[in-house]
């Protein structure tokens, strides 16, 4: 088990570059198997959801070549198996988007069960339902899901509630289908949008809607072809080095970025008090007066990410009044309050009342259950007081980093293995900004 030793209490300051997104760059591997050609991605993080992706993609046929920290050559000449395999596959919650290149090329895939974790489970409902659709079948093992198909047909597809996922596996399964596919109430994230350019380099033909952009209109062709891409930039380090530097009260420069995919967030901690300077692809954020409290609430683009609530949270510790964060998008996401409890943050958690808690939630109605809360109050200023955790979420890991490094004294972090599926060398990159931290790799 990795671990991080801070000591916390220093300002964060100086500049630092952002990485390829990770919930772009493991999906773009994938998509480069719907072709026979080379295809080369650029700006790839090293991190370890990246290697679990590559791992499968090897077994089932890709020759994955890296020919740089951050850059890699794949090929595919021939789907070699249609299964995932359970160890490798099992690592990756999101192992079923294989499904795509699997179905377009062999007809067959075979993925495991997708399994709930602390946030809940996966649902995979609106995946089934469209599949159906387009001539899939599907059906279920205790360990697996095997899809099945002689032929892939475009179909149209309503979302009842938008999935980010399922979105792009159903966009990557379309591009090689016989006919159209409309997506309606689709999607709109940024990495999606990425995706959609990658594929269409390729050959494919996406498009959203100029006047509905959650309409995603896809033309099927009969092959794709190789190319060359850069990933787009992780949005949830622009996030959380921006809050590592607010929590402290100090600054940082975001270099190598797109500002607009932060909007969101960037507005908010404007209204908070923060200095924000926006330039064509960096940002300044400095923290220069007390920062006020403010509520959020999370949900799809162009909401609040649910990926920024728990690092997030850490800040809201560090400003005046009652905050409040309602998590809309998973069922239950407030495991790292405890994390904070024990370093004297006082909170409350409540559940909102919602004469339609159905149309209000992203979750489905069978993944809550009654214990579980979906808000919580926060009440600041807290001075943080260190702690020793053991972390088992990619997410709240990191928002026990930023919490040590807000907490005058010794923190120690165990499981950092976690934050590793996220983030680059992120150990490496506080250091540079002043912070007092050790990582010892075991």
């Amino acid at each position: 088990m990795s671990r991080y030793i801070i000591t916390g209490g220093k300002q964060l300051k100086g500049e630092v570059s952002i990485r390829g997104a990770k919930n772009a760059s493991f999906k773009q591997i994938i998509a480069s198997m719907l072709t026979d050609e080379k295809v080369f991605l650029n700006n790839v993080p090293q991190i370890s959801d990246v290697r679990i992706t590559t791992s499968i993609a090897k077994n089932l046929g890709c020759q994955v070549n890296q020919t740089g920290d951050h850059c890699f050559e794949l090929t595919t000449p021939k789907i070699i198996n249609s299964t995932v395999p359970q160890g490798t596959g099992e690592k990756s919650r999101t192992s079923f988007m294989f499904a795509a290149p699997l179905l377009a090329r062999t007809g067959t895939a075979i993925v495991p069960i997708p399994g709930g974790d602390k946030l809940g489970a996966r649902p995979l409902d609106r995946l089934f339902e469209c599949f159906a659709k387009m001539n899939i079948k599907v059906s279920e093992t205790e360990n697996n899901i095997t899809f099945t198909t002689d032929k892939i047909i475009g179909t149209n597809y309503t979302f009842i509630k938008p999935s980010h996922t399922v979105t792009e596996v159903i966009i990557m399964t379309a591009v090689l289908a016989s006919g159209e596919t409309i997506l309606n109430n689709a999607a709109i994230e940024p990495e999606i949008d990425d995706l959609i350019l990658i594929l269409n380099k390729m050959g494919a033909k996406i498009e959203r809607d100029p006047i509905d952009n959650k309409k995603i209109i896809i033309q099927g062709v009969s092959k794709l072809k190789g190319t060359r891409h850069d990933v787009i930039c992780d949005r949830n380090e622009i996030v959380t080095f921006a809050c590592a530097a607010l929590a402290t009260k100090g600054s940082v420069c975001i270099l190598r970025i797109k500002p607009d995919i932060v909007k969101t967030f960037l507005e908010i901690i404007e209204k908070m008090g923060a200095q924000v300077k926006i330039g064509n692809d960096e940002i300044c954020v400095q923290w220069v007066k007390t920062l006020t409290g403010t509520n959020i609430e999370t949900g799809p683009e162009p909401e609040f990410m649910t990926d920024w609530q728990a690092i997030f949270t850490v800040l809201l510790t560090q400003t005046v009044g009652c905050s409040s964060i309602i998590e809309k998008v998973y069922p239950n996401r407030f495991q790292h309050i405890e994390n904070l409890k024990k370093m004297g943050v006082k909170v409350k958690f409540f559940n909102p009342g919602l004469a339609n808690p159905e149309n209000y939630y992203q979750f489905n109605k069978e993944s809550d259950r009654p214990e579980y809360f979906h808000g919580v109050k926060i009440y600041g200023p807290t001075r943080l007081k260190a702690a020793n955790f053991v972390i088992n979420d990619l997410r709240a890991g990191a928002s026990a980093t930023i919490a040590a490094l807000t907490a005058p004294g010794k923190s120690i972090i165990d499981g950092v293995e976690y934050i590793e599926r996220g983030y680059e060398k992120l150990a490496e990159r506080l250091w540079s900004l002043g912070a007092n931290i050790e990582y010892i790799k075991t």
